[in-house]
């Protein structure tokens, strides 16, 4: 077969979507450069784009004819190289001009999606700006279905037992929102040591549950299955009648804030280890990122790669650290000594910030002079297959309504890595990030919590973040993630008893101790539940209570959604996060728990970058 009919050839099948479009880029790759096309490669065009090769490939090695529909398909003769990764662009590669310079067009894609998003944002922040005093009433109709879903269910379906069970949950909602009302920072003072009321209540709940559904007379095989299934239920009434009211409330207080009055200097530290894929955009990003006074200060911790190389290219910008490899705490300190801003901005090596974040993320210091920590908004930029869509959705649904609820309260528990900021005078009076855990974000906001201090969220103050896209990187990142939460819990199990705490007491740390602790058990035995409930003949009552679990997490997701202003597709997803890929969390978090149990010792794990 003639050389440049083939690469034709491939070349099409990769502009119609047809066959594996890596290995179609693999392929052209290897014809150019005149190699043997294997025999399982021939196997593959032979079978998936109908491409018979029989004995040499003839032809000239280089096509002189530039493709005429695909603008970014640019053949180079010359062999110009790519501004991002430093490889020459072969004359058959998709390559794109971008800011006077020239790039592989799979480099420079994670920056041209950003902007995408950044000015679209931008331009519905312009549009919005004369109404912005008004809550969205999509997002009250949907706030109003899931409460109409709610209370009609329990009202119509589930019967008194239910009705009990959601009044007594009801009831610690108003105990918290009343009492949002109050100052947000912890006064100190010492009283004696008891559980939060919300902590006895959801201890307390499948006790008070079984001793109703014995006095209706049920039988003892049937009793388990409504009393976890209750249980389950109750608690998901709690948390959706306090997350969801306080999550639109969030959202009215971010969009109707001040503007920034003063730009105090900032220094965004980026510590980074074997980074080389990613760390070129991160900075890129960064030095782009509009702010009047800031220092951005890269601490290397020992790479073995082209890292330090590749960020001593910025020098004459950046503040380039180099170290022994420590961790990445050990990185943070190293850095955080360098600083000379009045806010640290922490963010990590993989992520591309928004170009206005800086501005968003310092307006939370404003509305309190308590305040210690901000919280950025991370989304994941590759969704790319459906291990990362669930990822993006889990992201969005965490953030915009649990992590918007307990910004009301003040006590937000993770300020994330990704992109956080902290006032530098209570970062340092807390003490330094401690290698005693492997999640050393969750650590340290958890110290400025227990000092009595607020930390608070920026959903505008953008970074996007490169998420696992294999089961391997995700369990291996997960596996971290979750041992880590669990030696936190270990080293401040203290506050779940001390009042003096504030909300980290009554509301935060009880509510993780839910999610990491109780609700991956009541997932799994829910799911033996239900499966006895229908062996037993009570399948209507699985098939009511499955439904209002569905019914709700897809309203909640959709409100998210809307508050996020995020792509409307990602609801398709929302199923697999109640049956699918809550399992797999519910899994790994059960191994976390047992590992933990069993005093194993928890290592560091992260994803492999793949740079997109």
């Amino acid at each position: 077969m003639d050389r440049i009919l083939l690469i034709k050839k491939l070349v099409d099948a990769i502009k119609s979507s047809k066959g594996d479009p890596e290995r179609n880029r693999y392929l052209i790759r290897v014809v150019n450069k005149n190699k043997e096309i294997s025999n399982s490669d021939k196997e593959y065009l032979k079978n998936h784009l109908g491409i018979n090769i029989s004995g040499k490939i003839k032809g000239s090695k280089h096509v002189k004819k530039i493709p005429k529909k695909d603008k970014t398909v640019f053949l180079n003769p010359n062999l110009i190289k790519c501004t991002t990764c430093d490889k020459e662009i072969k004359f058959i590669e998709k390559s794109i001009r971008y800011k006077k310079k020239w790039h592989h067009a799979n480099c420079i894609q994670p920056v041209l999606e950003v902007e995408k998003y950044e000015r679209r944002n931008s331009e519905q922040s312009e549009s919005s700006k004369k109404s912005q005093k008004r809550i969205d009433p999509i997002s009250i109709l949907l706030t109003a279905a899931i409460f109409m879903v709610l209370i009609g269910s329990v009202f119509f379906l589930l019967g008194p037992i239910s009705m009990i069970a959601m009044g007594l949950g009801g009831a610690i909602t108003v105990y918290h929102m009343i009492g949002a009302s109050g100052k947000l920072f912890s006064k100190n003072v010492y009283a004696s040591k008891t559980p939060s009321v919300f902590l006895l209540f959801l201890l307390g709940s499948p006790f008070l549950i079984a001793t109703l559904i014995a006095y209706e007379g049920y039988t003892l095989l049937e009793s388990p299955v409504r009393i976890i299934l209750l249980w389950a239920m109750t608690i998901t009434f709690w948390s959706t009648m306090l997350f969801v009211p306080m999550a639109v409330l969030s959202k009215y207080r971010e969009d109707t804030q001040e503007e920034i009055k003063s730009y105090p200097k900032i220094s965004i530290i980026i510590p980074a280890y074997n980074e080389e894929k990613v760390i070129q955009h991160t900075i890129e990003a960064m030095i782009e990122t509009k702010y009047p006074k800031k220092e951005i200060i890269f601490v290397d911790d020992g790479s073995t790669d082209k890292t330090l190389t590749i960020a001593n290219q910025f020098k004459d910008k950046i503040k380039v650290l180099h170290k022994e490899n420590g961790g990445k705490a050990s990185a943070l300190n190293y850095g955080i000594v360098y600083s000379t801003g009045e806010i640290v901005v922490i963010v990590d090596a993989d992520t591309i910030i928004g170009r206005h974040s800086l501005k968003e993320i310092v307006k939370g210091f404003q509305v309190n002079e308590h305040v210690a920590a901000v919280a950025g908004n991370i989304k994941v930029r590759n969704k790319v297959n459906w291990l990362t869509k669930c990822q993006a959705l889990e992201y969005i649904t965490g953030i915009q309504i649990v992590r918007r609820a307990f910004d009301v309260f003040g006590s937000i528990t993770i300020v994330p890595g990704a992109l956080g900021a902290f006032k530098k005078s209570y970062l340092t009076e807390a003490g330094a990030y401690g290698k005693d855990t492997i999640v050393e974000d969750f650590d340290q906001t958890i110290k400025l919590l227990k000092a009595g201090l607020i930390t608070q969220g920026s959903s505008k103050a953008t970074a996007y973040t490169e998420a696992p896209n294999t089961f391997k990187d995700f369990f291996a990142q997960r596996k971290r993630w979750y041992r880590g939460n669990m030696q936190v819990l270990k080293r401040h199990a203290d506050a779940l008893t001390n009042p003096r705490f504030g909300y980290l007491q009554r509301l935060s740390l009880p509510y993780l101790f839910l999610g990491m602790v109780i609700t991956p058990i009541i997932g799994f035995t829910s799911a033996i539940n239900a499966i006895l409930g229908v062996v037993l003949g009570d399948w209507l009552y699985v098939l009511q209570i499955s439904l209002i679990f569905t019914v709700v997490h897809y309203l909640m997701t959709a409100l998210a959604i809307r508050i996020d202003d995020e792509d409307p597709k990602l609801l398709l997803h929302a199923g697999f996060l109640v049956f699918g890929f809550k399992q797999i969390i519910d899994a790994l978090l059960l191994k976390a728990i047992i590992e933990q149990l069993r005093n194993k010792k928890a290592t560091w794990t992260s994803a492999k970058r793949v740079g997109i």
